[in-house]
């Protein structure tokens, strides 16, 4: 811990004559000097010592100086030039705050630099030991089996605070835990490198940039000390690391599993039993199928969350096979994702159920629909599967990807022009000539009510 006025004063046995609010400051340094003016040799944080040889009826634009140059406080020797410390002087230093201290001659000034020397090589040491501890603590959590999460952990108990790792404004990691509410008070768009910024709460902060889309928060009520400011930046390194590692691997086993959802949605028994292979806690097929939509980050996080299923993360979604309806509504809830459930079909019909299910889940602003309650599954389950799949089939082979979505939501819509086009992104006019198109392609007229309910089964199927 660094000196500090009152601590030198009273270790030396100093007489305190002015600004003793100031006692608490630390010594950075000590200086000796006669000058008038010496703050062009001066940092800030000094004690500066002076028997005043070239003071005379100067004091208050002397303090002045000191004051701007931010030194920590005077140390006068008294008995050498002047018996006792000039009144001018000490009416100008108690005037500004700047503490001044009485050096007796008997206490010589190489006494007070002694003092101060050891006091601020003892608290480097102090700080070399604690930083050196701390990298050390950091890469093993960093290489050990908790990954980041470990390294969060690990990093809010060496500095005492509150860490965030957040992926696009996302709390994906926190410790503590309830250090996630500190996420709604950052902004972390477009942040390069460091920035510090105080929370409405009072709390010091520190943001550091791990790549394109990571943060890295710090923050606690006091602002971080050199040791802690190197603490983190280890930690940023290391966690930087560990992402890029987790990415790549991730990477590789996403391609993976794209690979077998696909196996799976061709030959469902080749790719049941791969799949079995490689992830034996799954349930025995026929599987449900869970669609997840929403916010990237959050769909990561959700994937993170269900580490034990198989997610597969496709397009602008989330799909998870062998999906337990348990895990997936809290989940979602607490994302602010929205899923679909489907029954459990075969895995083509129920990967299709899921999506729809999703899409319905999504427009309602609900966290989890069943495919039986958006498609009602009553009448579907009278209809036999095959002749349902081959009605479907030659009902809508004819219609172009965009004319299916344009139809599919016009109906959830109950027909609602101005409705659909807006959850299309388009305009009304193009959503009527989408419609148009439908009619002419199949040749039935979406007026009927019966037709539209054909078209409706369709869509389910």
């Amino acid at each position: 811990m660094a000196l500090s006025l009152r601590q030198l004063a009273e270790a030396e046995g100093l007489r305190v004559l002015a600004g003793s609010a100031g006692l608490d400051r630390t010594i950075g340094w000590v200086h000796p000097t006669e000058l008038l003016d010496p703050t062009a040799f001066l940092d800030g944080g000094e004690l500066l010592l002076t028997t005043g040889l070239a003071l005379d009826a100067v004091f208050g634009s002397y303090v002045e100086r000191l004051v701007a140059a931010g030194v920590a406080g005077i140390g006068f020797g008294s008995g050498v030039i002047h018996p006792r410390v000039p009144p001018g002087l000490v009416a100008a230093a108690e005037s500004a705050g700047l503490p001044l201290l009485e050096v007796p001659r008997e206490t010589p000034f190489i006494a007070i630099t002694k003092a101060v020397s050891a006091a601020v090589a003892a608290d480097e040491y102090a700080t070399v030991v604690r930083t050196g501890r701390g990298q050390q603590e950091l890469t093993r959590a960093a290489v050990g089996r908790g990954g980041p999460a470990a390294v969060v952990r690990r990093l809010a108990r060496l500095v005492d605070g509150w860490v965030l790792l957040l992926d696009s404004g996302t709390p994906v990691e926190a410790a503590p835990a309830a250090a996630r509410a500190h996420a709604a008070d950052l902004e972390v768009s477009d942040l390069r490198g460091t920035r510090g910024v105080r929370l409405p709460s009072g709390d010091e902060v520190v943001l550091h940039s791990l790549d394109a889309r990571t943060v890295l928060a710090v923050g606690r009520p006091e602002p971080l000390d050199a040791a802690d400011q190197f603490i983190v930046n280890t930690a940023a390194s290391l966690l930087s690391l560990a992402l890029q590692r987790n990415r790549e691997q991730s990477g590789v086993l996403g391609q993976l599993r794209s690979g077998l959802l696909e196996l799976l949605l061709s030959d469902e028994d080749l790719g049941a039993r791969t799949i079995r292979g490689l992830w034996p806690s799954l349930p025995t097929p026929p599987w449900r199928f869970a669609v997840v939509v929403g916010a990237a980050p959050a769909r990561r996080a959700f994937a993170d969350a269900m580490a034990d299923s198989f997610c597969v993360a496709r397009e602008s979604m989330l799909v998870v096979v062998g999906a337990d309806p348990s895990q997936v509504e809290p989940l979602a809830r607490r994302l602010g994702l929205h899923a679909g459930l489907s029954s459990a079909s075969a895995a083509p019909v129920a990967y299709r159920q899921a999506g729809q299910a999703a899409r319905a889940a999504r427009a309602r602003r609900v966290p989890l629909l069943e495919f039986e309650e958006y498609a009602g599954s009553g009448l579907l389950s009278l209809l036999p599967e095959e002749s349902a799949a081959l009605f479907a089939e030659s009902l809508l082979s004819p219609l172009s990807a965009d004319l299916v979505e344009a139809l599919r939501y016009w109906l959830e819509e109950h027909g609602n022009n101005d409705a659909a086009a807006t959850r299309l992104g388009i305009h009304r006019h193009t959503l009527r000539n989408r419609l148009r198109k439908v009619e002419s392609l199949t040749g039935r007229n979406l007026s009927s009510p019966g037709v539209r309910a054909e078209f409706w089964v369709a869509l389910s199927v």
